[in-house]
C-alpha cells in the first residue's frame, strides 16, 4: 500500500534543509553488472572478502528491498530515466553492439537535469543503452565519459571476450553450440546494415571499443578486461578531486563482475572463489578508494553514494537467501545488494525493507540537487530520501510493485505479497518467505484475486505483453554503424 507522511512531518521536513544550501550534495552511484544478492558480505557472503563493503554498511544503511531488472539495458535505462523499463526501452531483452536502438534523446536522464542546475558529471563503465553517437553519454548529459558502450562480452572470442582468464581463447568466428539457431533468426530479421534492430550478436560481433569522451582510444582485449576496474576507479578518483569544489554527480558502472571474469593482476588468484571472486573483491577495493577520496576531501558527509547491481547475480554468483537468477522475475533475479551512504546523514548501521528500485534514483537525486522532474514525462519513481535517511514514519512510494521481464508482466506484489502470472498461479509472503519457497494460493484466494486485478491495471499502460500504450518511443538510427568494425577499423569520427 502507499504511505504517505504526516502534514506535520512533511512540514517539519521543508522548513529543516537535508543539506546545507551552500553545499548541495554530491552523487555518486556505484553499479555492478551481475552481482549476486549474497555476493557481497554485508548481504550474507561467506566466500568473498569484502571489507570496504562491510565499513560501508556499518556507515550507512542496507536497502534489502531494491528492485532493478532482470538483465542489463533495461536496468540502466530505468536508472537514467525514473521509469519502468519497459516505459522507455520496450525491448525483449538487451541491446548489443551496432543497435538501430537506443534511449530516445527525448528522455531527460538523471544527469541532464542534475546538469541543467549546475551538477559537473561523469559517466566511468558501462553505458549499455545504445552505441551510436546520438546515444552515447555525451550526449544525454555527462560531461566526461570513459568505458565501454555494451557488456565486455560483447566482442570476437579471439579478443577474450568469450572466455574468462586463464581460459582458451575459441578460434576465431568459432560457432557456440546454439548460435547457428540465433544466427537464423538474425537473418530473418535482416535489414539495411545486417542485423537486427538489437544489433550483432554472437561470433560475428566486432571488436570491443574503450572509449574516452567521443573518441575509441582502445580495442579491449585480455589485457585490457584485466585493467578495467582499475581504469575505471583511477578515473573516478581523478573526477573527484578535480570537482571537489562544486556539486558533482558520478556514475560508475563497473563491466564487472560480467562474464568473461577479468580480475586484475593484483588480485589474481586471492580469493577463495576462483575469477569470480578475485573480481568481486577487486570492485570491493573500488569501493574503497571511492570512499577514502570523499573521506580525505571531507566531502563524505555531503555526498551521497549508493551501491547496488544491475540485476541479479547469474549461476557462478550467489543469490541465497533469494530464489532464481539474472534473467528470471524471481527475487534472484531482480533484487539487489544495496547500501546507501552519506556520514551524518544516513542512519549508520542500519537497514531498510522498504521497496524501492532503480527508478527511484532520479526523483531522489534531481529533488536533492534542487532541480526539478520533468512535467511532461510520467515517471514511475518515487523520491525514496526519507526512506535512505531513516526519518520515522517514511515508507515506500510504491503501493504496487510491476515485474517486468522483457515487454512480459510476470509478477506484481503489494505490500508482503508477490503473485507471479505465468505457468500457474503462484504466491509468496516475501516477508515471511523470501525465498519463495512455499505457494500459498489456495489458501489466500482474495490475495489472488485483488493482486490480479492491480495487474490487469497495467493492460491500458505499459501492457501485459507486447509494447503497451503508455510505451514510449525509443531512439532509432537508419543505418547504424558499430564503433571498430570487424577487420579492426575505427569509424569516421571516433578515432582518437
Amino acid at each position: 500500500m502507499k504511505f504517505l507522511i504526516s502534514s506535520s512531518l512533511a512540514a517539519l521536513m521543508l522548513a529543516i534543509p537535508i543539506f546545507a544550501a551552500e553545499a548541495r550534495p554530491n552523487f555518486v552511484i556505484i553499479n555492478v553488472d551481475d552481482l549476486g544478492y549474497g555476493d557481497i558480505a554485508p548481504f550474507g557472503s561467506k566466500l568473498n572478502k569484502t571489507p570496504n563493503l562491510d565499513r560501508m554498511a556499518a556507515e550507512g544503511r542496507k536497502l534489502t528491498c531494491f528492485y532493478a531488472a532482470p538483465v542489463c539495458s533495461p536496468s540502466r535505462a530505468s536508472l537514467m530515466t525514473g521509469c519502468y523499463p519497459k516505459r522507455v526501452l520496450s525491448i525483449p531483452s538487451v541491446l548489443f553492439p551496432g543497435a538501430a536502438l537506443g534511449l530516445s534523446p527525448k528522455e531527460p536522464t538523471v544527469a541532464e537535469l542534475l546538469k541543467a542546475v549546475g551538477y559537473t558529471t561523469a559517466c566511468i563503465g558501462k553505458w549499455h543503452l545504445g552505441d551510436q553517437p546520438e546515444f552515447l553519454p555525451r550526449r544525454r548529459g555527462f560531461d566526461y565519459y570513459l568505458g565501454l558502450p555494451y557488456s565486455n562480452d560483447m566482442g570476437p572470442g579471439e579478443d577474450g571476450s568469450k572466455s574468462s582468464l586463464g581460459d582458451p581463447l575459441p578460434k576465431k568466428n568459432a560457432v557456440k553450440p546454439g548460435e547457428k539457431a540465433v544466427k537464423a533468426t538474425a537473418e530473418k530479421l535482416k535489414g539495411v546494415y545486417g542485423g537486427d534492430e538489437t544489433g550483432i550478436k554472437g561470433s560475428d560481433q566486432p571488436p570491443l571499443p574503450l572509449v574516452e569522451n567521443d573518441k575509441v582510444i582502445a580495442r579491449v582485449r585480455q589485457d585490457e578486461q584485466c585493467g578495467l576496474v582499475k581504469r575505471y576507479t583511477e578515473a573516478a578518483v581523478k573526477f573527484i578531486r578535480d570537482n571537489q569544489d562544486k556539486p558533482f554527480f558520478l556514475y560508475l558502472p563497473h563491466n564487472a563482475v560480467h562474464f568473461p571474469y577479468y580480475p586484475g593482476a593484483d588480485f589474481q588468484k586471492k580469493s577463495a572463489n576462483g575469477n569470480y571472486g578475485d573480481w568481486v573483491e577487486e570492485v570491493d577495493w573500488s569501493v574503497g578508494q571511492v570512499l577514502a577520496t570523499l573521506r580525505e576531501l571531507k566531502l563524505d558527509s555531503r555526498t551521497l553514494v549508493l551501491f547496488t547491481s544491475d540485476n541479479g547475480g547469474t549461476k557462478r554468483g550467489v543469490n541465497l537467501p533469494l530464489r532464481g537468477e539474472k534473467g528470471t522475475t524471481f527475487e534472484g533475479g531482480m533484487r539487489e545488494p544495496t547500501i546507501a551512504w552519506c556520514p551524518g546523514k544516513i542512519p549508520a548501521g542500519t537497514s531498510t525493507d522498504a521497496v524501492s528500485a532503480m527508478m527511484d534514483i532520479l526523483p531522489t537525486f534531481v529533488k536533492l540537487g534542487g532541480g526539478k522532474t520533468p512535467s511532461d514525462h510520467k515517471i514511475d519513481g518515487g523520491n525514496i530520501w526519507p526512506v535512505m535517511a531513516g526519518e520515522a514514519g517514511a515508507k515506500s512510494p510504491h503501493d504496487v510493485f510491476y515485474y517486468y521481464r522483457g515487454l512480459k508482466l510476470e509478477a506484481v506484489r503489494s505490500g508482503p505479497w508477490k503473485l507471479r502470472l505465468i505457468n500457474k498461479t503462484e504466491l509468496y509472503n516475501l516477508e515471511s518467505d523470501i525465498g519463495e519457497a512455499n505457494n500459498v494460493a489456495d489458501a489466500n484466494p482474495e490475495v489472488v484475486k485483488h493482486l490480479k486485478e492491480l495487474a490487469e491495471q497495467m493492460k491500458d499502460d505499459l501492457g501485459l505483453d507486447g509494447v503497451g500504450p503508455g510505451c514510449r518511443p525509443m531512439g532509432h538510427v537508419d543505418k547504424p554503424q558499430s564503433l571498430i568494425s570487424q577487420d579492426g577499423t575505427i569509424r569516421e569520427g571516433f578515432a582518437p
